[in-house]
């Protein structure tokens, strides 16, 4: 195979290398929670060296923080069904789904790790909180530009997001279709 033609070729080792580093961390956090293991932990549960997780990551709070965002992006994606009304409920209704799965809720109690490990762990979740605002943001001005009237962010959070995480939270239940279709009714 030439250079070029292994310039060209998707994924290779180090998809490779990613994907199952990304299993390693997940299957770890699902035995321990998060916090609870080390680099070299998911160096070997992962079959590679930890200095390829360090080169790639350089520690374990910025590699916790990609899996995390990697997992909103493939299973919360932001939604274009060409309404705001439309993106909310679809988005709200695939939170509802999320929190409530296997992995339930995986993302908050990263974040709540994050912000107790120190400097680079703060930095971390703000990371991690700040790329999904930019997510939900996309999907806001895509309905300003439709000429929509669109709240920001920080209300769909306050508004939507956090009312069902804390009724998972609180075992009050999964979130109803009704009750997620009532807070962004409420919202908008």
């Amino acid at each position: 195979m030439s250079d070029q033609q292994r310039a060209q070729r998707p994924g290779g080792r180090s998809a490779r290398v990613a994907a199952e580093v990304y299993r390693a961390v997940t299957d770890l956090i699902g035995e321990r929670g998060y916090g609870n293991f080390t680099v070299g932990e998911v160096a070997a549960r992962a079959g590679v060296a930890d200095s390829s997780i360090y080169r790639r990551w350089g520690n374990l709070e910025t590699l916790l923080t990609d899996v995390a965002l990697t997992r909103l992006n493939t299973q919360s994606p932001m939604p274009d069904t060409g309404t705001l009304a439309g993106d909310l409920r679809t988005y709200a209704h695939q939170v509802a789904r999320e929190i409530t799965g296997p992995d339930g809720l995986a993302v908050v109690t990263l974040a709540v790790a994050l912000s107790r490990s120190g400097h680079q762990g703060r930095q971390a979740r703000d990371d991690l909180l700040a790329a999904r605002t930019r997510q939900l943001q996309s999907m806001l001005d895509r309905a300003t530009e439709r000429g929509e009237h669109a709240p920001d962010a920080l209300d769909v959070l306050d508004h939507i997001m956090a009312p069902m995480y804390v009724r998972v939270l609180l075992g009050v239940g999964p979130p109803a279709p009704d009750y997620v279709d009532g807070l962004v009714d409420r919202l908008l």
